[in-house]
């Protein structure tokens, strides 16, 4: 692989990492090149990232490199955290959300259960905006991801604890549960 590929892919494992980051020795593991060879890379990118007119830059804190915002653009990212979130979320996002509260702790395989559809990318939307959180594991093969809601959720329903979510019909199917917290959802 050539070098600007590398440093492609270099990059990209950087923003893969998020937070966590990631060390020269992972990189070096990852990408089957030396050491040497990734320091060389990240001094490339550092190098890119301060002299062209870019928005992020490369972070180095006890041997993990990050990718994060250039602290001059500080006042911006400011003002974005506190625009409140307008976007809304998707049924598919709605009808996962309702799943979990109802019958939490629950796996993912569970929610695709009732669901009846991959609901990988739901999950996803719910963790990025907290509504809901991984809780343990299920005892058993494969040791599933339990999920189960937040206290993020409850503040964004205006809900004290969850015994106030509306209660569930008795004799209700699957289909029912969802059009059920349609309800709920779109007040």
């Amino acid at each position: 692989m050539e070098i600007n590929d590398l440093k492609a892919v270099a990059e990209g494992l950087l923003f893969a990492s998020g937070d966590e980051g990631i060390t020269v020795k992972q990189l070096s593991r990852i990408l089957e090149i030396t050491d040497k060879t990734v320091e060389h890379l990240l001094d490339e990118l550092k190098y890119d990232y301060e002299n062209t007119n870019r928005g992020i830059m490369i972070m180095q804190s006890n041997q993990v490199f990050h990718l994060t915002t250039k602290p001059e653009h500080s006042v911006y990212f400011k003002k974005l955290l506190e625009t409140p979130q307008t976007t809304r979320m998707s049924q598919a996002a709605l009808e996962t959300l309702a799943i979990i509260a109802y019958q939490q702790p629950i796996t993912r395989t569970e929610i695709e259960e009732v669901r009846g559809v991959k609901s990988d990318r739901p999950v996803q939307t719910l963790i990025a905006r907290s509504l809901i959180e991984e809780v343990g594991r299920r005892e058993g093969a494969g040791r599933p991801i339990l999920f189960a809601t937040s206290k993020d959720f409850l503040t964004y329903f205006g809900l004290t604890s969850l015994e106030e979510l509306p209660p569930l019909p008795e004799n209700m199917d699957e289909e029912d549960l969802v059009q059920e917290a349609d309800l709920f959802f779109n007040n």
